[in-house]
């Protein structure tokens, strides 16, 4: 039995709504699909794979046998927000199954999205209370994966918890920087019911340092939990930046997201009819091409300063490593041009951007084979025509003057990492502690607060 590769909805439907683009795939699909798992008496897709140590066998093996109730049990015993991982994470549990050494591995994201809505659908999901209180407050500072995981998990051990978020709504990037078309935001607003019926308190619109004092939280609360992210984007700074149509990707996306959800009356931004340029080749890049496609983009080009990955596992990442390989994104399919190897050197244009000159480069690869070091191809330079320009580069840390940073006087590493305080009682969750990840390991790093 083959691995199922058709989970998306038809190009032509999908590319033009905001609707999740993956299909729903039928009871006896994932039963077949789980069935494959092989049961590992070493299973390395729990215990090396998953940062939240998913039963990914137990599951399989309930899915597989129909009993989906006790496949809630089993998956709601390590994952508190399955609706969320089993749509965006890229599965790191599958990078390392035993069934991926010699044939496909076996699927689990989809099948944990269907056990999760299953239990949604059977009133499975009910608030995790604690047994006992005991008497003590947290504040989480921040809504995103990582400060709700905290606070789920510092609840249920019987703390009062009051998460701050200065937005207008909870979720982080998971509400304002992930498309819709790969998160609805209704599930989010789902959860918070479930969150707020177990005790969790939520002040929104509320900014820690500015509208409140993060000194006055501390006074206020016997802990305070730090998962703020990494707000700082990574710019970039060549000539022509000042130039009108140059946007940081979340510009695009936040403003995205806000509109459809309701809360401003217009999308900021529009690439309708425009040629769109995005600078940097991962997730945050993609979303950005999905969503100018869906805003009705004249055309989408996606450049990469890094060498194009080999189609399969390269070599440098064996198994049960994350795989160094190329990753076609859904947005991808609904039409755009890829280029690698490119360094953006300059913007083009007078008062508003049109185009990009840029450079080919040639990479020198470590004896592992991955790339260290470039070099410019000389007589390579071009302009790449383009209307507006996404710059989708990642996060670069927490600014060392967020006021929450100066006034509860956080260290930092010396990439601006927090470095939590437990002699204060103050603990650093997620991004802002561990630099820019995934939302699985923020989840993972939001249980793992030393607070009893």
């Amino acid at each position: 039995m083959q691995r199922i590769h058709d989970i998306y909805r038809p190009t032509e439907e999908r590319a033009h709504d905001w609707r999740e683009v993956e299909r729903i795939l039928t009871d006896d699909e994932l039963k077949e699909q789980t069935s494959r798992c092989m049961n590992c008496g070493q299973p390395f897709c729990h215990a090396y794979g998953c940062p939240l140590g998913n039963l990914v066998p137990d599951q399989n093996r309930a899915v597989a046998q129909g009993n989906w109730k006790q496949a809630y049990a089993l998956l709601s015993a390590n994952s508190d927000f399955p609706e969320f991982t089993s749509r965006i994470c890229p599965a790191l549990c599958e990078a390392s199954c035993v069934h991926g050494l010699d044939e496909e591995a076996v699927m689990v994201r989809q099948s944990e999205k269907r056990i999760i809505e299953t239990a949604f659908a059977n009133g499975w999901v009910v608030p995790s209370t604690p047994e006992t209180e005991n008497g003590k407050s947290v504040a989480v500072i921040g809504a995103g994966p990582a400060g709700l995981s905290a606070a789920v998990t510092l609840r249920r051990r019987g703390f009062a918890v009051t998460v701050y978020e200065r937005r207008k709504d909870i979720g982080g990037l998971l509400r304002y920087g992930i498309p819709c078309f790969k998160l609805d935001k209704s599930l989010i607003d789902r959860r918070r019911k479930v969150l707020e019926a177990g005790g969790i308190r939520f002040v929104t619109d509320c900014e820690v340092g500015k509208d409140v004092s993060a000194e006055w939280l501390k006074k206020e609360h016997d802990a305070v939990v730090v998962a703020i992210g990494t707000p700082a984007a990574r710019d970039l700074r060549i000539p022509g930046r000042e130039l009108g149509g140059i946007h940081l990707a979340l510009e695009l996306l936040e403003g995205q997201n806000r509109f459809l959800t309701g809360e401003i009356p217009e999308a900021p931004i529009s690439a309708k009819g425009k040629k769109v340029l995005v600078i940097g080749g991962g997730d945050t890049g993609s979303d950005c091409v999905g969503t100018s496609i869906r805003q009705g983009a004249a055309s989408v080009t996606q450049i990469e300063i890094m060498p194009k990955p080999p189609d399969e596992r390269d070599a440098s990442t064996p198994w049960p490593l994350w795989p160094y390989m190329l990753r076609t994104s859904s947005s991808h399919k609904e039409g755009c041009a890829r280029r690698w190897n490119l360094n953006s050197l300059r913007f083009v244009g007078d008062g508003h951007v049109s185009g990009v000159e840029v450079e080919t480069v040639e990479w020198e690869f470590s004896p592992e084979g991955r790339p260290v070091k470039f070099r410019s191809v000389p007589g390579t330079k071009e302009v790449i025509e383009a209307d507006l320009v996404f710059l989708a580069m990642g996060f670069t840390g927490v600014p060392a003057e967020n006021p929450i940073v100066s006034q509860l006087k956080l260290a930092q590493t010396p990439r601006t990492a927090l470095v939590a305080d437990p002699a204060r009682n103050i603990f650093c969750a997620g991004d802002c502690a561990s630099g820019a990840s995934l939302v699985v390991r923020a989840l993972a790093s939001g249980k793992q607060v030393p607070l009893n």
